[in-house]
C-alpha cells in the first residue's frame, strides 16, 4: 500500500520514470528509413546479383590450326526481340589471354546456338564465353558487315 492507501509504489521510495527524449513520431519516421534503405539495398542487391538478361554457356571448342579457335555456344536472352553482344576469349597454354573477338547476336530465338572463329596470337587450349549484354556497342550494329564466323585479326 502506498501512503495515500492505493495500491502501487510507495512513494519517495522509487525515482519517478524518466520522461522520454524523444516523441514517439521520431522513432517511427526512424524506422520507416530503415525499411526505406533495406528495399532499396534489397533491389539493387537483386538488380546486380540476379539473373542477367543475357547469358551464354560455351558448349564446345575447336582449335583448326596454331592461330585460331573456333567457339559454339548457347544464348540465352529474357528478351529475345533484342540484340546482344557476347565476348568470346581464347587463351593460350601458359594462362594468358591470346584472343578475344565480341560477336553481335541478332535478335532471335533463345536460347539460340552460335559458332564464331576467335584469331589467337599464340595457340589456343581453350576457349570461353567471357559474358554477354544487350548494350551492344555502335560500332558493331552500324552497317558492319562482319558476320559472325568472319575473319578479325587477334587481339593479343
Amino acid at each position: 500500500m502506498t501512503s495515500n492507501g492505493a495500491p502501487g509504489r510507495p512513494a519517495g521510495r522509487y525515482r519517478r520514470a524518466p520522461a522520454r527524449r524523444f516523441p514517439r513520431w521520431v522513432g517511427a519516421l526512424t524506422g520507416v528509413a530503415v525499411l526505406m534503405v533495406g528495399l532499396w539495398a534489397s533491389v539493387t542487391a537483386y538488380q546486380n546479383w540476379g539473373s542477367p538478361p543475357v547469358s551464354a554457356d560455351h558448349t564446345s571448342f575447336d582449335a583448326p590450326d596454331d592461330h585460331s579457335l573456333r567457339i559454339s555456344f548457347d544464348v540465352m536472352r529474357d528478351d529475345p526481340s533484342r540484340s546482344a553482344v557476347c565476348v568470346l576469349r581464347a587463351r593460350s597454354a601458359d594462362g594468358d589471354e591470346s584472343g578475344r573477338r565480341e560477336v553481335l547476336i541478332p535478335p532471335g530465338e533463345s536460347p539460340a546456338r552460335h559458332t564464331s572463329t576467335v584469331l589467337t596470337s599464340k595457340p589456343p587450349i581453350m576457349g570461353e564465353v567471357f559474358g554477354c549484354s544487350h548494350d551492344v556497342p555502335e560500332y558493331l550494329t552500324r552497317g558492319s558487315s562482319v558476320e559472325p564466323d568472319s575473319e578479325v585479326p587477334p587481339s593479343g
